[in-house]
């Protein structure tokens, strides 16, 4: 099912990998990014550095609980392996000192839960360089 896609973004091979111990949030990412790229879910950074050696990704979505288990560091090893990945760090609060750890390490942002379609497509293609379509609201009187 497509929910609000753009035909343009459906067929573009963008590969995200989501990297979260936590079941509920990966499957939530997974269903709101699997229309408009290739997304596939890890539970460990190890796992997603394996399948990162035939199948690069554009960008990975860290989850808090990966960062707690396996320390800022985590952030560290994915930019060594892939220079050029994108990273987004998933969390409630931006300022927790995690987070700032994961950002002075080469995270390029954070996504903040609750987690909803609209802010999580938006976050993932100002991270992958796609530009947002201009919605001029207008008022009927």
């Amino acid at each position: 099912m497509q929910i609000g896609v753009e035909s343009q973004r459906a067929v573009e091979n963008r590969r995200v990998f989501v990297i979260d111990g936590d079941d509920v949030v990966s499957a939530g990412l997974q269903f709101m990014l699997a229309d408009e790229m290739e997304t596939h879910v890890f539970a460990t950074s190890a796992e997603a550095l394996a399948k990162a050696v035939a199948w690069p990704p554009e960008l990975a979505i860290v989850g808090i609980s990966v960062l707690e288990q396996e320390g800022a560091a985590v952030i560290t090893r994915l930019r060594e392996a892939i220079p050029e990945l994108r990273i987004l760090i998933v969390c409630f609060d931006a300022d927790e000192p995690l987070v700032k750890e994961a950002i002075e390490r080469g995270a390029n942002s954070s996504l903040l839960r609750p987690l909803k379609l609209e802010n999580v497509r938006r976050k993932v293609d100002a991270q992958l360089g796609r530009r947002a379509p201009l919605a001029i609201p207008v008022v009927v009187r």
